[in-house]
């Protein structure tokens, strides 16, 4: 076995909320240089505000003059009380894609300077809205330096030892983390699609040249940040190009109040996860849709970045129209979010991820690492997105991953301890493994960087985001290659959801993480499918109305389908379990096989008592699946109609 170094990590705070990041440094055998380690974890929020963004009625004069609407939020500020001793000012910055205003003000408000402000704001009868722009942060990675065979096996030297999460989830031996059973099955989708044909837009830091990453578009990308402290860059112009100037914060003049690191690079090693990873070239490592075009935005700088800069780029990567901005001659399909915050779904993002959705792009947004339920993470929460928790290679939810009902799917972000527990020693096989950039602050040069060395182990939401972005690119270059037209975002959707690995280590009934982790192959090979034309019917055991089926048992995570014939005029339908031990989900659709993510009715009480009620039955099959949330047995169901 080959000697490698591993480092411990260290538990820091970030001071502004954020799906924020966690994971450690990894680094890959002795001969990967060392930098310091990072597991950080995120507060509750934000403490100061300076840009807030108003919506205004249509037909007031604020609605289209920038100083009418600079002028209502400095008048609001006097009412406020906040043009005294310490007087603030306000000036319009842009009226973003979304239609909305962005003031900036000439100093920071704490929190209850900013709650004020907001309700002076709110009471101008002119204004339909007003809310912070929020911080974003990158999902905070933990970060070291650096049987069954699949399908295909590319040539990059480092594939196979150091990828589990590209490999089949079938128990084959990983280097340190025991049978994998975690990983995406990415390799085995690589005969059937590359991502060719495709564009996945990474909204991240930007990215970096590197002798493994393709930079190809790096140029035709756009730097969206507007404020010159977060950018680097001596004006809050926003400027052709998706390059990662790096983040870092310490000695960074200004950042002392931002959580103190050296630069993530983590849009280069996201990016690299999606697509951007140079395969089958006899270097370094791979990428999931490696023949894909990955279209670099740069929205986070040093200490995060603005929601409204976030929402535009969205907007513009997808092909829609920001103002100042030139068009995107690379319009998405997919776009990938590892970044986020704590609250709400602002207007904002909701109508930005549905402008998106409807020019035809898949958004993929990591769900974040504070385990805690993504209904309070943003954008995660918001509606028209994939929401992606971690798991690591045991297919145990990774300690730090959100979770919730609002998961839409997992796939490999790491564990970053043995077992994928909550600590004790780290292994190898807890992280995902991608190139990054060497440098602590400014990137270093092409020429400087050595392509045997500058790769990194990273864990995070953050990395599984980009296993799931590339899936859908692999998808939608295999509904090209053969003719047919592109899925919609709630087409992929429902193919992820239906086609995923079970978890061989079940997440708890309160910390769900969607119905089962990415598999590549399979979501490939449906999304090809041809229609049935004969015998379509679902697969399933018929019941005789009101004949009981007792002793009944299954694992967590099977799913058993039932199916009774209902005769035109019949009364009322109901469906019932009930008994035995364990705990059941019952899901049912008329004419076609539920799913968790698209089933008619459903009853998913704790335990298996689960009632569904039909009171006027369309005549037709009912279908009814019997889903083990935990293992259970001796359970009984019954279905009758009158």
């Amino acid at each position: 076995m080959k000697k490698r170094n591993i480092f411990p990590c260290t538990l820091a705070l970030a001071l502004i909320a954020a799906i924020g990041a966690t994971g450690a440094n990894a680094a890959k055998k002795a001969k990967f240089a060392a930098t310091p380690p990072v597991l950080s974890a995120q507060p509750a929020g934000q403490a100061a505000f300076h840009r807030f963004v108003v919506e205004y009625r249509d037909g007031t004069r604020e609605a289209t003059d920038r100083s009418a609407a600079a002028a209502g939020v400095t008048r609001a500020l006097s009412r406020a009380g906040l043009a005294g001793a310490r007087p603030a000012s306000a000036s319009h910055v842009r009226k973003l894609a979304t239609g909305e205003h962005l003031v900036k003000l000439s100093r920071r408000l704490d929190r209850v300077e900013a709650e004020a402000l907001l309700r002076q704001i709110r009471a101008d009868p002119n204004v339909v809205s007003v809310r912070p722009d929020r911080m974003r942060h990158i999902a905070r990675t933990a970060e070291r330096l650096p049987g069954v065979q699949p399908a295909y096996i590319p040539n990059d030297p480092d594939f196979l030892e150091y990828q589990w999460h590209m490999l089949a989830p079938d128990g084959s031996p990983t280097y340190d983390g025991g049978p994998n059973r975690g990983g995406a099955n990415v390799s085995a989708a690589w005969d059937l699609a590359d991502g060719n044909g495709i564009t996945i837009a990474v909204l991240d830091t930007g990215i970096t040249e590197h002798p493994d990453i393709d930079t190809s578009l790096a140029e035709a990308g756009y730097d969206f940040i507007t404020d010159a402290f977060v950018s680097g860059r001596d004006t809050d112009d926003r400027v052709p190009g998706g390059w990662d100037l790096g983040d870092w914060t310490i000695g960074y003049p200004g950042a002392e109040g931002c959580r103190q690191r050296n630069s993530s690079w983590h849009g280069t090693h996201v990016a690299g996860t999606a697509g951007a990873q140079l395969t089958d070239n006899a270097v370094g490592m791979a990428g999931v849709a490696y023949n894909a075009r990955i279209l670099p935005v740069r929205v986070l700088g040093h200490c995060g970045g603005y929601e409204s800069d976030i929402t535009d780029a969205i907007i513009w990567a997808a092909g829609g129209t920001v103002e100042g901005v030139p068009a995107n001659p690379n319009p998405a399909h997919v776009i990938n979010l590892s970044l986020g915050g704590e609250g709400p779904c602002s207007a904002g993002e909701a109508a930005a991820i549905a402008q998106a959705n409807a020019l035809g792009a898949v958004v993929v947004v990591a769900a974040g690492n504070e385990s805690m339920n993504v209904s309070n993470a943003s954008p995660a929460n918001c509606p028209g997105v994939i929401a992606v928790a971690a798991n690591g290679v045991t297919s145990r939810r990774a300690y730090y991953s959100n979770f919730g009902a609002g998961i839409t799917i997992s796939a490999p972000g790491g564990g970053v301890y043995a077992n994928d527990g909550s600590g004790g020693a780290q292994i190898y096989d807890g992280f995902v493994w991608q190139a990054r950039n060497p440098s602590l602050t400014t990137p270093t040069p092409l020429e400087e960087i050595n392509p045997v060395t500058a790769y990194g182990g990273s864990a995070g939401t953050s990395q599984a985001a980009p296993h799931v972005a590339g899936v859908v690119a692999l998808m939608q270059g295999a509904r090209l290659d053969a003719g047919l037209p592109l899925l919609t975002p709630e087409e992929v959707t429902a193919i992820l959801q239906s086609t995923v690995t079970a978890f061989t280590v079940a997440p708890g009934a309160s910390q769900p993480i969607g119905p089962g982790i990415v598999n590549a192959a399979a979501a490939v090979a449906k999304a090809i499918e041809p229609p049935c034309e004969v015998d379509c019917d679902p697969d399933a055991t018929p019941i005789g109305n009101g004949v009981a089926l007792s002793g009944l048992s299954g694992a967590a995570g099977s799913e058993v389908l039932y199916s009774i014939h209902v005769p035109a005029g019949a009364g009322p339908l109901s469906i019932t379990t009930s008994g035995g031990s364990g705990d059941v989900t019952l899901l049912v659709s008329l004419g076609e096989e539920p799913t968790e993510a698209d089933a008619q009715y459903r009853s998913a009480r704790p335990g298996n008592n689960e009632t569904v009620r039909v009171n006027a039955p369309q005549a037709g099959t009912y279908y009814i699946k019997l889903v083990g949330v935990r293992a259970y047995s001796n359970v009984r169901l019954v279905a009758r109609h009158n």
